[in-house]
């Protein structure tokens, strides 16, 4: 019989052993229809990598595409050349901006390109009950989607208390997962053992929030599958691979979670997660498996992630497997080539800025001159909770560039509610101006950070005039701006002009601040994130994740 391909090697990847052996590899119509020599077929054409290594198409096991700041069409054209031919996606981003027909521009952009992106339902659209996004995504909206094959099941259920407490729309989302033959994400920062356990009676499988060895090990001894992260700032990898070996590294995968394009396009994505993971001790041909076979496993996706019959023809070609110095990239059959780059972006034409501000909104009474400060923690998403004496007059914040205490705003701007939270903010080491961000997890309102209060009002309202990005102001002038037209999250521009813009507003940050060694802008968008500890900013004041409950900013 005549195949499409042939593929020779002396060091094909065998994920169920864990060994690079001799084999060939024969393709047909995108799948693998046989191995090794004794076969009945011929085929079209032959390649022969006799000293080169071929591993399975790398796959993202928790990503949010908008994090990238690229569409999931542009967002193909950086990481499939990396090597990473499928991805397990949670569109919780423009959901929460757009609802439904936020997730089915993203299918439908999706589509253009060879990239397999799998689709998990967001499970909490808002992330809690008390906080202002675009929509309400109940179970009775998400189960249609289960219908699509492309949608593999529940993306990280991030509200603890609803699981716990049985809470009846969180617990048919569960249910209408399970009942599809689907599998769900958890999302267990900040959890106990005792928690955890909880997660695992509704039939909750994996976790990508571990950030020590010990909450590793504890996940995989629950029965977890642990995804190891390492996004733009969530830098997890090296502290936590201590905990892989050859007995529980079956039951472990990699994910980026969140990674801007100019990280994307400088480190890699899962090749970073890889060739990192082989620098600290694990065995290639683990740390291979771990980047293809587990994730579909742990996702129950059948039929990828391996170099066998009937599985996807989703292949690696290694010129060196400890470097991970890619050779070529084949996807379903076919070989990858700058042809198959030609898309552009699908159009989003709702308008995302719907709010309403004045200058004295800006303005932060204080009942005293001892507060609760945000502190955040470089290239991580937590923060820390200080206690500070800050300056007050008139009974207002007043900001201070020597203590770094900064004042940070989040403006709703999804329903013209009027809400706006205030707080202040230690460690973004801005000297004077102010940045402002349509970027604000995970309900995306509008989250700013400034010096003084005119340059962050004028910033806010570039924002709303411009229909959503990131921009950096001073006296008043615009020093630099990234639009990102598609519901405030994603740019249309190509993923090279996208860079270039995200390289000019990194620098004007930069001349307004002292030396920093973490990205600001995805460090700002999550200090709106209420669903990680410590202390967080949401439209509706000062969130303290500890004891559950919003607090007063004076002391």
């Amino acid at each position: 019989m005549k195949v499409d391909l042939c593929l020779k090697s002396n060091h094909v990847l065998n994920v169920f052993s864990r060994k690079f052996e001799p084999n060939i590899l024969w393709i047909n119509k995108g799948k693998i229809v046989a191995t090794s020599s004794s076969t009945d077929y011929s085929a079209r054409r032959t390649l022969d990598y006799a000293n080169q290594y071929i591993v399975p198409g790398f796959i993202d096991a928790h990503v949010h595409i908008e994090s990238s700041l690229l569409t999931p069409s542009e967002l193909a054209k950086v990481i499939l050349p990396q090597g990473t031919t499928s991805i397990f996606t949670d569109p919780h981003e423009i959901a929460n901006v757009a609802g439904i027909e936020g997730i089915q521009y993203m299918m439908d952009d999706a589509a253009q390109s060879l990239l397999d992106v799998f689709v998990m339902l967001p499970s909490s659209v808002p992330c809690t009950p008390f906080e202002d996004n675009g929509t309400v995504l109940t179970a009775s909206k998400l189960k249609p989607f289960y219908q699509n094959q492309q949608v593999r099941g529940l993306a990280e259920v991030m509200d603890y208390p609803a699981v716990a407490a049985n809470q009846a729309d969180m617990t048919a989302k569960i249910n209408d997962c399970l009942a599809a033959n689907k599998q769900i994400d958890g999302h267990g920062s900040g959890l106990s053992r005792r928690q955890l356990d909880v997660y695992r009676q509704h039939e909750i499988t994996t976790d990508h929030e571990a950030t020590t060895v010990q909450q590793v090990l504890e996940r995989i001894n629950e029965g977890f599958y642990v995804f190891l992260r390492e996004g733009t700032v969530e830098r997890d990898l090296e502290n936590i691979i201590g905990a892989v070996d050859e007995m529980n590294a079956n039951r472990v995968a990699f994910c980026t979670d969140d990674k801007l394009v100019s990280s994307l396009l400088t480190e890699g994505g899962i090749n970073d997660c890889i060739r990192k993971a082989i620098q600290h001790g694990v065995r290639p041909e683990t740390a291979y498996t771990m980047a293809s076979f587990n994730a579909a496993q742990a996702h129950q996706t059948p039929f990828i992630g391996a170099l066998s019959p009937n599985y996807k023809a989703d292949l690696v070609i290694l010129d060196d497997p400890y470097d991970v110095k890619i050779h070529q990239v084949i996807k379903n059959g076919h070989l990858i080539s700058n042809h198959d780059f030609e898309t552009t972006s699908l159009k989003f034409i709702e308008n995302s800025m719907n709010f309403t501000l004045d200058k004295d909104d800006l303005k932060l009474p204080l009942k005293s001159d001892t507060a609760n400060v945000i502190q955040l923690i470089p290239n991580h998403i937590e923060t820390n909770h200080l206690i500070q004496k800050v300056d007050v007059k008139q009974g207002n914040f007043v900001p201070n560039i020597a203590r770094d205490q900064l004042k940070m705003v989040v403006v709703e701007r999804h329903h013209h509610t009027g809400k706006i939270g205030k707080a202040i903010v230690n460690g973004f080491r801005l000297t004077h101006g102010a940045v402002a961000s349509s970027i604000a997890h995970d309900s995306h309102n509008i989250i700013a950070v400034g010096t003084n209060d005119a340059d962050l009002y004028a910033a806010i309202m570039h924002l709303k005039k411009i229909g959503g990005g990131i921009t950096i102001f001073d006296q008043q002038q615009e020093l630099a701006t990234l639009p990102l037209k598609i519901g405030g999250l994603m740019s249309d521009m190509s993923y090279s002009k996208t860079n270039q813009k995200l390289k000019e507003i990194t620098a004007a940050y930069k001349s307004i601040s002292w030396p920093i060694d973490f990205d600001p802008f995805i460090t700002l968008s999550f200090l709106a994130l209420p669903v990680i500890p410590t202390l967080k900013l949401t439209a509706r004041g000062l969130y303290d994740f500890e004891q559950q409950k919003f607090i007063d900013i004076s002391c």
